[in-house]
């Protein structure tokens, strides 16, 4: 159980497995399939990837809030966003409702968006009590999910 519930594996192998059952299911064997959002949902897999290896290098501590950073991480991609982790489950998650053109997909998504943004208040609390002075200036020079907007 401890396997399902790691936000990755929901993310990437149970959530589009179970909208994948139902298109299935609902459509009578035909799947809409449109190609092209693909490319989303690999932007998000990379995205995350690639960020979750950028923070392990440069902060140090583990996967996840488990293991706090031991430092700061303000450069690379952490410069633009404050969460590009999260930010690549969100993209992944919006390709699979367009690639898909789920219903199902796109509840799912508003849904992990909500818990996302829940999650990151409490780990934003955590960090700066942590990390202190420094990361409080973060937050005011670093947007929390998109640059440049919010």
């Amino acid at each position: 159980m401890r396997f399902i519930s790691r936000t990755p594996v929901r993310t990437f192998i149970l959530y589009p497995v179970i909208t994948l059952i139902w298109e299935y299911v609902i459509n009578r064997g035909n799947l809409l399939f449109h190609p092209l959002f693909l490319s989303l949902m690999i932007w998000g897999y990379l995205q995350y990837r690639l960020c979750g290896l950028y923070r392990l290098k440069h902060g140090g501590g583990g996967p996840g809030l488990e293991t706090p950073p031991e430092h700061l991480v303000s450069s690379g991609p952490y410069a633009y966003t404050r969460n590009p982790m999260y930010l690549g489950h969100l993209i992944f998650l919006t390709g699979l409702t367009f690639t898909l053109r789920s219903w199902l997909a796109a509840a799912i998504t508003i849904g992990v968006a909500i818990w996302f943004h829940a999650r990151v208040l409490v780990d934003e609390r955590k960090l700066a009590d942590r990390l202190g002075q420094t990361y409080i200036d973060y937050t005011k020079s670093v947007k929390r999910w998109i640059p440049g907007l919010f």
